[in-house]
């Protein structure tokens, strides 16, 4: 990676993206003349392109060109359309290799009774349905205030509230996957110790999440048995009390980094993200991957395109048939509500110089390094094993993420070129900007800056190095900015399918 005007990804490329603004009569790659203003992040032809010819950036077709394009020109949405066809696969490059220091290191983090390793230790105030949202907000709020003082080694009381639970079917993928999500979360190693609150009527009862009678970390009760919301509040303080005595307790010790798991997201791309923020995270992944650890990629959404290339670099056929199906499953879902998943780029996408799905999906695989896949989860499922998986979620990002932490993720990288905030309590979130003007822009929100491989100041393997160090420092304790700021009460998504009564 240079400095230079533009960077060319692959000599087979006849397009270039634009490093920076191109003005009109700058030399390109391949001495053609830009003969437009191309801004930082677009695509700039580099050779001639025919009408019906394909697009082709990353070595890989990203859709085909509509009219006649020539050396020099824009090449977007105007000129650029989806399809589906695609170059044979170009082999994977070597991934970067954990040390035999890697492998031997650990991370300051919570050892919980059922053997699983937490990168933080919050109380988890979870609601079973929408009707105990308030009154889950309220107990949070109450026990933060009251409670939280006395605690020093407790990291905070997290309300975790959605909109569902009733007014749907009691089977059927929709109570399904709500479940599952819901039981995810209340498993999940972040968290010491859970309150989950009912209302009492509704479709999503508690007694689903066997925690009737259970140990001090986990206890349930519903509003109405409490006999409404200011008592059960009350209540909740009593029971709180109980749960913090026993998890204010945990001390952090060293755990294996083999036990770090990293949900990979990213949002509000730019036509940098595929070439800087993506490739170096998924550097990151490729050492913790060597190290015995895991890293969860998702969003089927966006790897639309670009799922041949995980196909490619399965374990095992089963694995990549079971990738294939996920695939199929979203051609035919998106179809029956009559859209196409190439609407997915959105208009900041595309303002940043995405023009196709294949194009984005191509860029977000590279969240994925170069390791071989080793598992497909459907969304939500506890994820085991080791190396890069893949769970099949949505491209949204709070829905995606939502689903890679109910799977077990205790640390979450999230890349962005075009701003995106966000958190995920109880598990960190770690923000990564492609280009450096934005990072400067939000630098109170962004944690890592690859802009400087677009400058040349750092190589794809070095800012890999760095996002490596920084996911082992913050499962031992270091916060992110967005915790900084109190991202996360607010970006509990579970998936919302099926038919609302």
């Amino acid at each position: 990676m240079n400095a230079s005007n533009s960077i060319l990804l692959s000599p087979t490329d006849n397009v270039a993206v634009a490093n920076g603004r191109i003005e009109i009569g700058t030399v390109l790659p391949g001495g053609a003349v830009a003969t437009a203003l191309i801004e930082p992040g677009h695509k700039v032809a580099i050779k001639p392109i025919a009408a019906g010819a394909a697009v082709v950036k990353y070595a890989q077709a990203i859709g085909r060109a509509t009219q006649d394009i020539a050396p020099g020109e824009h090449v977007h949405s105007h000129n650029l359309v989806f399809e589906s066809g695609r170059l044979p696969v170009v082999p994977p490059t070597e991934a970067v290799h954990a040390t035999e220091a890697d492998r031997a290191r650990t991370f300051m983090g919570y050892r919980r009774a059922d053997g699983r390793a937490g990168t933080r230790n919050f109380i988890g105030i979870i609601a079973s349905v929408n009707c105990s949202a308030t009154v889950c907000h309220a107990i949070a709020d109450q026990a933060n205030r009251t409670l939280l003082p006395k605690y020093p080694g407790i990291d905070g009381f997290v309300p975790i509230v959605h909109g569902q639970g009733c007014g749907m079917s009691g089977t059927g993928d929709g109570m399904m996957v709500l479940h599952r999500t819901l039981a995810g979360y209340t498993r999940h190693p972040n968290f010491g110790g859970v309150l989950m609150v009912g209302l009492g009527c509704e479709v999503n009862q508690l007694t689903l999440y066997g925690q009737k009678g259970a140990a001090a970390g986990k206890r349930h009760f519903n509003i109405q048995d409490a006999g409404g919301s200011r008592k059960s509040v009350e209540k909740a303080m009593g029971v709180l009390a109980e749960i913090a005595e026993e998890v204010g307790q945990y001390k952090r010790e060293p755990i294996p980094v083999s036990e770090i798991v990293v949900g990979l997201q990213c949002g509000g791309s730019d036509g940098m993200s595929g070439i800087t923020a993506n490739p170096a995270l998924g550097a990151a992944v490729d050492i913790l991957a060597d190290a015995g650890g895991i890293g969860i990629l998702s969003e089927t959404t966006e790897i639309y395109g670009a799922e041949h290339l995980l196909a490619y670099r399965a374990a095992t056929p089963e694995i990549a048939q079971k990738l294939d199906g996920f695939v199929k499953w979203w051609e035919d879902h998106v179809a029956k509500h009559g859209a196409s998943i190439d609407n997915n780029p959105s208009p900041g996408n595309k303002r940043g110089g995405l023009t196709t799905i294949l194009e984005k999906s191509l860029g977000a695989v590279a969240k994925g390094g170069q390791t071989p896949l080793n598992g497909v989860f459907g969304y939500a499922e506890k994820v085991t094993g080791h190396g890069l998986v893949f769970m099949d979620t949505p491209g949204y990002d709070p829905v995606s993420a939502t689903g890679q932490v109910a799977g077990g993720a205790n640390v979450i990288v999230f890349t962005t070129g075009r701003g995106s905030c966000f958190g995920c309590r109880p598990t960190p979130s770690i923000k990564v900007a492609s280009n450096s003007t934005m990072y400067h822009t939000m630098e109170e929100d962004m944690d890592v800056n690859c802009g400087v491989i677009a400058s040349g100041e750092k190589t794809i393997a070095g800012m890999g190095r760095e996002i490596f160090e920084l996911i082992v420092e913050t499962a031992s304790g270091r916060k992110t900015k967005s915790e900084d700021f109190g991202y996360g009460d607010n970006e509990f998504v579970p998936w919302h399918l099926g038919a609302t009564l």
